[in-house]
């Protein structure tokens, strides 16, 4: 449990460092009005702060710079959403109020405005890969080694992918996958039927079938949609523009992971409503142990159907991004649900 005095100096680290790019000592904080203590007194704070793992020494400077865990708590207890200015609202208010304004352009516009705002990278999901449902799942065999699979959803869509079989594969194992698979996987949304086959079908799996293994890396790579489609980024060399990533081998790594959507994808896909931070480490990504990821879902009736985001350095200005990203929620949200209505009531009316 830090003490209130530990708060305090670790806070005006963080921001200090999220302005500054360089690493912060002693003196600097002092200097602070709202920092009262001796230099000494804080130096000794932020050896136990350090201690604690709430910050970091770079080997190159006397200063401090917050670490992964010292962002998540000032995340989590200190910091609160900025107060949008009159322009970055009015900017959105009238692309809201444009009745004109078909909603997948608002989407891309969106993208486009977020990044412009936070002088970050900016992800939008839209919302059609949250609408296609899986209805069946065939596998039918061209020869030993190779096999198209078809999936189909409730909307009658359908996808056709060859994949290679695992040798060895029985046609009873064949049957019983696809009798798993459309048991536990109905009605499931496309987008999550990778998450759902390692969480859920993966132990069923295991029990009934030899090689379970191999299929489900085989059914893993049959159902990987093309999430390009869906998937839009805006600002891309951002990034660059940041101290943090002057490295080229940092740059290449977080390229390289844009030109990936599936990837992309995973990272900003999520089932909450709401707002999600993950910090550095917490991504699960090498490329991403330097960078933050913010999102938030739009929903249509109450339901989230997409997402928007921002990728930055994470010494990000978490209030400012929060508050865009809130904003800019509920007016897609807004929009969505009054033009969906709004064809509805057409086609009403239309009979």
């Amino acid at each position: 449990m830090l003490s209130e005095r530990q708060k305090l100096i670790l806070q005006a680290i963080i921001e200090n460092y999220i302005h500054s790019a360089e690493p912060v000592g002693s003196r600097t904080i002092s200097k602070r009005p709202e920092v009262t203590f001796s230099s000494a007194t804080i130096r000794n704070e932020m050896s136990d702060l350090e201690e604690l793992g709430y910050l970091e020494q770079p080997h190159t400077s006397a200063g401090r710079v917050p670490s992964t865990k010292g962002y998540r708590f000032y995340v989590d207890h200190m910091v609160e959403p900025n107060l949008l200015n009159n322009v970055d609202a009015s900017i959105w208010k009238q692309m809201f109020a444009d009745r004109i304004l078909h909603f997948e352009n608002a989407v891309e516009q969106t993208a486009s405005v977020l990044s412009q705002l936070t002088n970050y990278t900016a992800v939008v999901l839209g919302p059609e890969i949250f609408e296609h449902r899986l209805k069946h799942l065939q596998i039918i065999p061209l020869s030993d080694t190779q096999a198209v699979a078809i999936i189909v959803t409730q909307t009658g869509r359908v996808e056709n992918k060859r994949i290679d079989l695992p040798a060895g594969l029985s046609p009873s194992d064949m049957e019983k996958l696809v009798n798993v698979l459309n048991t536990k996987l109905q009605d499931t949304p496309l987008w999550q039927l990778r998450q759902r086959l390692y969480q859920e079908v993966s132990d069923e799996l295991k029990r009934h079938v030899d090689h379970y293994e191999e299929m489900l890396k085989m059914i893993s790579t049959a159902i990987e949609g093309d999430s390009s489609e869906r998937l839009l980024l805006r600002g891309t060399t951002k990034f660059m523009e940041q101290p943090e990533f002057q490295d080229v081998e940092k740059v290449k790594e977080i390229l390289e992971l844009f030109e990936r959507s599936d990837q992309m994808t995973h990272l900003f896909e999520t089932n909450d409503k709401g707002l999600q931070i993950r910090i550095g480490h917490e991504n699960h990504l090498d490329a991403m142990k330097n960078c933050s990821i913010v999102t938030t879902s739009y929903s249509f009736k109450g339901k989230p159907v997409g997402t928007i985001g921002i990728l930055g350095p994470t010494r990000m200005e978490y209030g400012k991004v929060i508050a865009v990203l809130d904003f800019i929620a509920l007016g897609l949200s807004q929009m969505l649900n009054a033009q969906i209505e709004g064809r509805s009531t057409e086609g009403q009316e239309d009979s």
